[in-house]
């Protein structure tokens, strides 16, 4: 099934996806009942609200992990970070000359929408932010160390494009012409 003109916005999440796998979820968004699949998938809340607890969730992840990997200086929600600019999270390296030598801190942003986002997708983009201290590129060693941090980090991934389908979903629902985005929460 090849989606509508209308439809392949729907799914932007999805676009690297088979046409029946899409097909499927325009079924559950159809249906209404991709809310209710992801709830059950994922009903586990997290109570990592704040940067610090953020902080001490991400270096708890990385002691378990990742102990040579660099260390991190700064671990913070970011509500700049957008989903439409494609960017969950991001990592950076920040240099500076201090003295006579280079100095260089590594940080890791998480978009402030995982606050109330279930457990597992958190520990989903963590896990892939810490990916990114020994491993720069989305390669085949990329993807080997997030499964080893999170065994089923696939499934994570792709239940995280459904959750920020199921989101743009609800906001579209939401706006009524001519009055403006209505208030929209996200599915507990």
């Amino acid at each position: 099934m090849t989606p509508a003109p209308g439809e392949a916005t729907t799914l932007k999440y999805l676009r690297g996806y088979s046409a029946d796998l899409q097909a499927q979820v325009l079924d559950l968004v159809a249906q209404d009942q991709l809310g209710a699949l992801l709830a059950r998938r994922h009903p586990e809340p997290h109570e990592v609200r704040t940067d610090r607890a953020l902080y001490d969730y991400t270096q708890a992840l990385k002691s378990r992990y990742l102990r040579s990997a660099e260390p991190l200086a700064k671990v913070v929600y970011d509500p700049k970070l957008k989903v439409i600019q494609h960017a969950l999270g991001t990592h950076t390296t920040i240099s500076r000359v201090q003295g006579g030598k280079l100095k260089a801190k590594r940080e890791i942003r998480v978009a402030s929408l995982f606050r109330e986002a279930p457990a597992n997708f958190l520990k989903m983009i963590v896990v892939h932010e810490l990916a990114h201290l020994k491993e720069r590129e989305h390669d085949k060693a990329f993807y080997a160390l997030c499964c080893h941090m999170a065994p089923d980090y696939h499934q994570l991934e792709f239940d995280l494009r459904l959750y920020l389908t199921h989101l743009d979903q609800r906001t579209a629902a939401a706006v009524v012409p001519g009055e403006g985005l209505a208030s929209v929460t996200a599915p507990a």
